[in-house]
């Protein structure tokens, strides 16, 4: 079963208004204008369909096992490298970068229990979420989450791409997530990282596909 993710409807029902007037006006227009009109309410058809898409937002079936860190994002994984997490996790890490393209579920998702300890906002540019540069320099939200005894921490970078212009974060800090929860959504192409625990077991590599809530990312070796 597949519904609608809450941010798609403000888009979903601006395009739904625009296409019924454009039909609208070509019923009540003639010549050239009645052509337009027709031509621009297909258009908006297309949209209002192709945005239903892009928001489906499909029930998962969560493992639920504490020792295992899932996908936040549907998407392919594009990168996975060793190195240093200075912002909130402050230490080495495993950064295992996801692409979105349009035709992934853009709603993501918990990769554990925890409570959200840490979040910043950085409004950035709009480069394309495949390339490196796009990690520093586009509009981002980064999260921190603290597992729920406290003995693993792990950090995510939601990343606007080329044609995307909002990322919504459904908590605030001090929010506690279960594993496989909504957590975020980015209206169209983008990239998630996450930032595991250098002593993680990383279960994905380079080129595999991932599935919010279901893939498992990494095994940890400390219970949450």
């Amino acid at each position: 079963m597949s519904i609608i993710a809450r941010a798609g409807y403000p888009v979903i029902g601006a395009i739904a208004i625009i296409a019924a007037l454009c039909i609208l006006i070509s019923l009540l227009s003639s010549g050239a204008g009645q052509i337009l009109f027709r031509i621009l309410g297909g258009l908006g058809v297309f949209f209002f369909l192709f945005s239903l898409y892009f928001f489906r937002d499909p029930e998962r079936i969560i493992p639920t096992a504490p020792e295992l860190l899932l996908s936040p994002a549907d998407g392919a994984i594009i990168d996975i490298s060793e190195i240093d997490e200075p912002v909130y996790l402050k230490t080495r890490s495993v950064r295992v970068s996801i692409f979105m393209s349009v035709f992934n579920v853009h709603v993501n998702r918990a990769p554990m229990d925890g409570t959200v300890e840490f979040l910043h906002y950085n409004p950035g540019k709009f480069i394309s979420a495949f390339k490196d540069k796009a990690s520093e320099e586009n509009e981002s939200i980064f999260a921190g989450i603290k597992g729920r005894n406290g003995n693993v921490r792990i950090s995510m970078k939601f990343i606007a791409g080329l044609i995307a212009r909002r990322i919504i974060f459904y908590k605030q800090v001090n929010d506690a997530v279960t594993q496989g929860e909504r957590i975020n959504m980015i209206r169209f192409g983008s990239r998630v990282n996450i930032f595991c625990p250098i002593d993680s077991v990383i279960n994905v590599k380079k080129g595999d596909t991932v599935t919010a809530g279901m893939t498992v990312i990494a095994v940890l070796k400390k219970g949450v």
